[in-house]
């Protein structure tokens, strides 16, 4: 009896981590970095065979992944060219992500994690744990910011992509060209445009940095399509 509990527990433990396994790499790809479809859209069987034990727990060290930015992300995140410099370096690179299975998340594991992601020449790094980071752990990652940007998510978070929610509607960053464009079409101030919150759902699945403009598309019976503007603050 023990053992088929046990066994049910590591299966409904295996369908979690598969379902944020997946939402995880449907980020990546939705913020332009490469990823193969076959990567994304892994079936339940394959990621069994690939990521469990032979006791059917799964191994979450072989979870982890990288991914380089596609061309279109960097054309989107390379400022623009100047006297001063002429050959513009984009501020956006390789991406790491790994799924911790530290039982606690402090200071400790933010440093390490860090330390890994620079010595690793990596520009941002993604955390996704099944505990909380603690009040001190939330301190430390503010204090690393300037070295590299480093996101943190909670597999319950992972479960569901949000974006797929029929209510939740389109979100397309804008590059800094179309940012220019729109302010310079409406005659407006960046700090006049409507704004979101960089812990929003939405622009944390994004990777939002502050002062970028994300165009949000909604559908409407009587206007059909439309979009509004957001300034992540």
């Amino acid at each position: 009896m023990d053992d088929f509990a046990g066994s049910d527990a590591r299966s409904k433990e295996t369908v979690r981590l598969w379902r944020a396994w997946r939402t995880v790499h449907e980020m990546v790809a939705d913020r332009e970095y490469e990823l193969a479809e076959e990567e994304v859209k892994i079936s339940l069987d394959r990621f069994r065979d690939e990521y469990c034990g032979p006791d059917g727990s799964v191994n979450r060290s072989k979870m982890n992944f990288s991914a380089r930015p596609s061309e279109s992300m960097l054309r989107k995140n390379t400022p623009p060219a100047t006297d001063a410099d002429p050959d513009p370096v984009p501020d956006c690179g390789p991406v790491w992500v790994e799924f911790l299975s530290d039982k606690q998340f402090g200071v400790a594991q933010i440093r390490t994690f860090a330390k890994y992601i620079i010595s690793n020449n990596y520009k941002t790094g993604i955390m996704v744990t099944h505990v909380p980071l603690s009040p001190a752990a939330r301190k430390s990652l503010a204090s690393v910011e300037s070295l590299a940007k480093i996101e943190c998510f909670l597999e319950d978070d992972l479960l569901v992509n949000i974006t797929h929610h029929e209510l939740v509607p389109k979100h397309v960053v804008l590059s800094r060209e179309e940012k220019t464009a729109l302010l310079k079409r409406y005659r407006l101030k960046e700090t006049q445009l409507p704004r979101i919150l960089q812990k929003d759902p939405v622009a944390r699945y994004l990777g939002l940095r502050r002062g970028q403009v994300v165009k949000i598309i909604r559908t409407s019976e009587t206007a059909g399509r439309y979009a509004s503007y957001r300034l992540c603050v």
